[in-house]
């Protein structure tokens, strides 16, 4: 139970967690105490300790936590046990390398279907998904209730595409397109992924170390 509302720095570290604590159960490490987790993440033990707090007591004095069983709660934090489902639109060259190499049953996620306007696209099968014309989208989203959308469109079309979303009843959006979408929808979560930015940062870094 949340004692109190999470920071954002919070949120964003519990896939760092998880990540390294499945590393840590497929090498067979059966515990580990927050100062050795802290040290393998570049972490403070006090910071492990404290994240973990807002969603309740875990591990135990002088032992440390069960790897098998943190991982597993930190899942359900996340909300990975919740059948969360997804569809994504435009399937170019990024929608593609998605749809082939991304596990989406590692995250939770279940793709469901995907969309495209191109008709040398539209009836080919990806991944074991076949591609379905754009305009089939409000009729889908009616009878196949669907947890995200992925946006892998041009920028130009990615409000209007967002809001069908929205009116088809999804819960998230995850934003390829490179712009801020101006969701004002209640409820609504907008996830956006900025390569440059990862880029960019990476530049501000290797400059300062020179």
């Amino acid at each position: 139970m949340k004692k109190e509302k999470v920071s954002n720095a919070v949120i964003r570290r519990l896939p760092r967690y998880y990540r390294r604590l499945t590393e840590l159960l497929n090498a067979g490490t059966v515990r580990i105490s927050s100062k050795s987790l802290g040290e393998s993440m570049n972490l403070t033990a006090s910071q492990i300790r404290q994240d973990l707090s807002y969603f309740g007591e875990f591990g135990q004095q002088g032992y440390g936590y069960n790897v098998e069983s943190l991982r597993n709660e930190i899942a359900e934090i996340l909300g990975m046990n919740q059948g969360h489902t997804a569809a994504l639109l435009g399937v170019g060259n990024l929608g593609r390398a998605l749809m082939e190499n991304f596990h989406f049953d590692q995250s939770g996620f279940r793709l469901t279907a995907a969309f495209d306007v191109d008709p040398a696209v539209v009836g080919h099968e990806i991944a074991g998904i076949k591609i379905r014309p754009i305009e089939e989208l409000d009729e889908y989203l009616k009878q196949n209730p669907t947890s995200v959308g992925i946006l892998t469109v041009p920028r130009a079309v990615a409000p209007s595409l967002s809001e069908k979303l929205i009116e088809g009843g999804i819960k998230g959006i995850w934003n390829f397109t490179n712009i801020e979408l101006n969701i004002t929808t209640p409820g609504i979560i907008v996830e956006n992924v900025h390569f440059s930015d990862s880029l960019l940062a990476l530049s501000y870094l290797i400059s300062e170390a020179i």
